[in-house]
């Protein structure tokens, strides 16, 4: 009996996560307001598209989708509350090209692939080089040069210590033998009004910089695209400047590991309909954004190919954590 009695108990534990599993997927979704983690400080760009975003989701769920902020460490601080939370759809979380990258530089207890269950992706971002509009700089060129002539005097604002900024601007420096003054912030916005002031003499950062660049605030010397942008024909690329720099940092939404499929494809299509709402379409354009748009396999599919891609970017940089 004593046997009898261990094998059940032994046989309902293992069945327990698939019982618990069934339950998630019959249970009706969503039952209560959607937490939508972002991973950056309100106010920046990312922030008011993923708000704008979240609103016009909710009203297809049912359920308001409420974005809540949790700021710093390059963006990767919803990795944690992904890893930790229900499966059961009503925790989400914007996932950057930074949270790929940070297992690769430091030993982590998450895992972007596999703590994760992919919804969709959304859209990438403009990275540019920019100045106050009082800077005697004009291009980049006359970065490097002053660099150059000035050792350990320029200083260049980042969103983020291992954001793509910072890699990008490791990266362009280490080519020329270069050196610069690393200035991390939290989110584009504080950085933003850093850098307008005056308190450091460049930056680079993604979308949020646009209403100063056309506000007259700041001078966007270069962007990190394949072309042009529309919005600034004028302002030349990176790679077209020789220096083979191409960059948009695309991102989208996921869940928590083991989300039921009904529930991916309930979030998934609300979020599908509100990011082709002309609304959310026209205040992604406002940040010199466009729909990127690619479904929950082919999201996964991405997810997997930046994280190898991120690794091997790392490695040739000499940068990579030691294994342990």
């Amino acid at each position: 009996m004593k046997r009898r009695g261990f094998i059940a108990q032994a046989v309902a534990c293992v069945a327990a996560p698939c019982v618990h599993a069934r339950a998630l997927a019959d249970a009706p979704f969503p039952q209560r307001p959607i937490a939508l983690w972002v991973p950056w400080p309100a106010g920046g760009a990312t922030d008011i598209t993923l708000r704008l975003l979240a609103d016009l989701a909710g009203r297809q769920l049912g359920q308001k989708v409420i974005v809540e902020n949790r700021g710093g460490a390059a963006g990767t601080l919803a990795m944690p509350i992904l890893q930790q939370a229900q499966p059961d759809g009503h925790t989400i979380a914007q996932m950057p090209a930074t949270v790929f990258r940070a297992p690769h530089l430091q030993k982590l207890s998450w895992d972007p692939i596999r703590d994760t269950t992919p919804i969709l992706q959304v859209s990438g971002v403009t990275f540019g080089v920019l100045v106050p509009a009082s800077s005697p700089f004009r291009s980049i060129a006359d970065v490097l040069a002053f660099a150059a002539s000035h050792p350990g005097e320029l200083s260049i604002a980042t969103n983020g210590v291992g954001t793509t900024p910072h890699t990008v601007l490791d990266e362009l420096f280490a080519r020329h033998g270069l050196s610069y003054i690393h200035v991390p912030y939290k989110g584009t916005a504080e950085q933003m009004v850093a850098l307008s002031s005056g308190q450091v003499m460049a930056g680079v950062n993604s979308n949020g910089f646009a209403p100063f660049v056309d506000g007259g605030r700041l001078r966007l010397l270069a962007t990190f695209g394949a072309q042009r942008t529309p919005r600034w024909p004028e302002v030349p690329t990176m790679r077209e400047l020789g220096h083979g720099i191409v960059a948009m940092s695309p991102y989208g939404l996921a869940g928590p590991r083991g989300m039921p499929a009904q529930v991916v494809r309930t979030l998934h299509d609300a979020f599908k309909t509100a990011m082709f709402d002309p609304v959310h379409v026209a205040e992604l354009a406002k940040f010199d954004q466009e729909l990127a748009y690619l479904d929950s396999a082919e999201y996964g599919r991405s997810m997997r190919e930046a994280f190898a891609a991120e690794g091997r970017a790392v490695e040739r940089q000499g940068l990579a954590h030691a294994p342990g």
